[in-house]
């Protein structure tokens, strides 16, 4: 019972701290020149924090923790990538 309760108060509450990873991970990677190395990647992840936004002020609150972690995890992507060509 408690666990239900507990899962039932995850899902009625906005995701800050997603909200906040995924904002900071695209600024790291735009830091690092992704909008010229990996335009798609941050561009997607972007994306998907617009998604969240847009869900959180809709109460969507399952969805816009899904689509911020999914905006960190292509933003994470890019900064990669700009890593990985600034390597080469």
């Amino acid at each position: 019972m408690l666990l239900l309760a507990f899962v039932a108060a995850c899902q009625t509450t906005p995701p800050v701290q997603e909200m906040s990873d995924a904002r900071q991970a695209i600024a790291v990677a735009k830091k690092a020149g992704a909008e010229q190395v990996a335009l798609t990647q941050l561009r997607a992840a972007e994306e998907h924090l617009d998604r969240a936004e847009k869900r959180i002020s809709e109460r969507a609150y399952s969805q816009a923790r899904r689509d911020a972690t999914q905006a960190k995890e292509s933003a994470l992507d890019a900064l990669a990538l700009t890593e990985t060509t600034a390597n080469d």
